[in-house]
C-alpha cells in the first residue's frame, strides 16, 4: 500500500465504529490518485461530518500527503446504495418517533420507494 492508502486507512479506522468494514480502493490515471473511501453506513455521518466538514477537513489532508510525494490525491466517499435506506428508517424510527409501519415495510420490503 502507498503512504496515502495507509494514511487514509489509519485515520478513517481511528473515526469510525466500524473499522473493520473500512475498504480503501486506490486508483491512478492521468488525472492523479483517486483514493475511494468504503465505510459501514452507520459511520457514514462520523466520516462526512456536520456541513461536510470532517470530509473537507480529510481532503485537505490527503492533498498536503500527496503534495509530499508530488501527486494529486483526491478522495472520493462510495454512499453504499444501502445507506439511503438506513437514513430512511432511522428518520422514521428515531428521529420521526411515529413512522407508520406501513411506511417501514415498504422502505424494507418493497424497495426504496
Amino acid at each position: 500500500m502507498e503512504k496515502d492508502q495507509v494514511f487514509l486507512e489509519a485515520l478513517i479506522k481511528a473515526l469510525v465504529d466500524h473499522p473493520e468494514s473500512v475498504k480503501i480502493t486506490r486508483v491512478v490515471d492521468e488525472m492523479g490518485v483517486l483514493l475511494t473511501l468504503d465505510v459501514h453506513p452507520e459511520d457514514m455521518g462520523k466520516v462526512i461530518g456536520r456541513s461536510g466538514n470532517t470530509a473537507k477537513a480529510i481532503r485537505t489532508l490527503l492533498r498536503v500527503v500527496g503534495m509530499k510525494n508530488n501527486a494529486r490525491v483526491n478522495l472520493k466517499i462510495s454512499e453504499p446504495e444501502q445507506y439511503e435506506v438506513y437514513k430512511y428508517v432511522r428518520y422514521l424510527i428515531v428521529d420521526n418517533q411515529g413512522g407508520s409501519i406501513w411506511e417501514l415495510y415498504s422502505v424494507l420490503f418493497m424497495g426504496f420507494f
